[in-house]
């Protein structure tokens, strides 16, 4: 099922590069939803084969590929990885079907967005460090060519900082588990060979401060973050969602897959420093948001904030906390597509996306008021509003940190209501006031442009109410992550007494 959910992808880019005959944009975006559907049958097909009471991975393939560089393709999923396919896939789809019918280089557009969902599901899926590592990085050329081609005027030089940074971040993961299989003198890359392992505390820290500036770029973490605001405004609105949605969460997934897991001593040292970083990030990303006056820039530096509440939640190592930040993931990713989305028509539709010249998108007549309907549920879901999903992340995310971290944990509660601030400042000059009566009257948008957003919402609001829908998936991973970090941290305090 796993090899099927990254093969289809890989398959349909070269049948869209490669389909016969002169076909119009329509036309292969037709064929790439298509795809993107099957991606999303699949994907349900996976679920209901998950066991939700079993602890570990399923679905497991094994294939030994190169044994003498310690490399198999060996997939495998659990309740931290699964929920992030999913997204993948959703998200992939969104991108797809939101994309205009008249998008240039059609076969290359589509086949590249294939591609990065081929990345991601693999990185996700990955149980070998090395075939981690391949996929990691399969989606970095995709992408990067996504935003020099598809996005806005300083689409160069903001596809060339991605570029750069997120090859950085990948040499330095690659020399964290080269470093790994080294002190191991197995040089096996397999993820159940390395996690056996038992690491001196001096080299556990060095290895692990490496995938920690290698995954915190691709959070991104404060300093590392400068690549975000230009790489997501530049990006066209479909390719920012696949790189706020999905992207980012790779670097989330990897700082609690390979980090936190395989080095739970050295997690245990680092822990307040990284909450310290992550309530950093928090507050930087919620006061810098309230100063832009482009409303694609503001949601930029709020997703900043948004990712800094599950690095906390993953320092804290409690079980209501991890569950959170997994929680916290899928919260961000359907928040911030549809934001991303909603966006992407403001621009259309009336042409610029600065606070100074947007107002009374709600009026019934003239303006956009389905679309300024669903912005105000988006903003209330980021900003934590009860009965969204975005609340239900937040407050595992609160409750489980607090006894850990209370201070910062109380940070966190104020930037959140900072959120609430700069979202109150979007939503009131962006669909409230008066129209200019000589120049506004948009164009409407029509049901078929409506249809990803109204996904969107219904998922927000639905996950909202019934939460055990989602954390269900991920509460046994979560808490036998945890049990086994205790574990390790107990035997590590009584071997230093001793």
């Amino acid at each position: 099922m796993l090899s099927f959910l990254i093969a289809i992808p890989i398959i349909g880019a070269i049948i869209i590069s490669l389909f016969p005959g002169n076909r119009t944009a329509n036309q292969l975006r037709w064929v790439a939803i298509a795809i993107a559907s099957l991606l999303i049958i699949l994907t349900g097909v996976a679920l209901t084969q998950f066991d939700l009471n079993a602890i570990g991975f399923q679905l497991s393939e094994f294939f030994p590929w190169i044994p003498q560089l310690g490399l198999s393709y060996s997939l495998g999923v659990d309740g931290l990885s699964l929920p992030l396919i999913a997204l993948t896939s959703l998200l992939t789809w969104i991108a797809i079907y939101g994309t205009g019918e008249g998008v240039e280089r059609p076969r290359l557009y589509y086949s590249l967005i294939l591609l990065v969902n081929a990345g991601l599901t693999g990185a996700f899926a990955a149980q070998n460090l090395l075939l981690f590592i391949l996929f990691y990085e399969l989606e970095l050329i995709p992408l990067y060519l996504l935003i020099a081609i598809w996005g806005g005027e300083k689409r160069g030089y903001a596809a060339t900082k991605f570029l750069i940074y997120t090859a950085v971040s990948g040499i330095l993961v690659l020399a964290a588990f080269l470093g790994m299989a080294w002190l191991s003198h197995s040089f096996s890359f397999d993820y159940n060979a390395i996690i056996t392992q038992g690491f001196p505390l001096t080299a556990q820290l060095i290895l692990l401060t490496l995938l920690l500036v290698g995954f915190g770029i691709k959070i991104p973490l404060v300093p590392l973050h400068t690549w975000l605001p230009d790489a997501y405004v530049e990006a066209s609105p479909p390719v920012a969602i696949l790189l706020g949605g999905i992207l980012a969460k790779l670097g989330t997934y990897g700082l609690i897959r390979f980090g936190m897991q395989l080095f739970p001593e050295a997690w245990a040292t680092v822990a307040p420093a990284l909450a310290i970083i992550g309530v950093v990030s928090v507050l930087y990303g919620a006061l810098t948001a309230i100063a832009q006056q482009d409303i694609k820039r503001m949601v930029a530096y709020s997703s900043i904030g948004h990712m800094g509440y599950i690095v906390i939640a993953a320092a804290a190592t409690t079980s209501l906390s991890l569950l959170g930040a997994v929680t916290q993931m899928v919260s961000h990713g359907l928040i911030l597509a549809i934001l991303f989305y909603l966006i992407g028509i403001i621009e259309v539709k009336v042409g610029t996306r600065e606070l100074n010249v947007l107002n009374g998108l709600m009026n019934p007549i003239r303006g956009l008021p389905l679309i300024s309907a669903l912005l105000v549920l988006g903003g209330m879901a980021s900003a934590g509003i009860p009965g969204l999903v975005g609340f239900i992340a937040e407050f595992m995310v609160f409750q489980g940190s607090f006894a850990t971290f209370p201070w910062i944990t109380l940070l966190c509660i104020i930037a959140s209501g900072l959120t609430a601030v700069y979202f109150v400042i979007l939503i009131n000059r962006t669909c409230f006031g008066k129209l200019d009566n000589a120049t506004a009257y948009y164009p409407k948008v029509h049901l078929s442009e409506r249809i990803p957003a109204l996904i969107l919402a219904a998922l927000i609001f639905f996950l909202g109410v019934q939460p055990t829908w989602l954390v269900r998936w991920s509460e046994p991973t979560t808490t036998a992550l945890v049990a086994t970090l205790n574990a390790a941290q107990a035997v590590e305090i009584a071997q230093a007494r001793e």
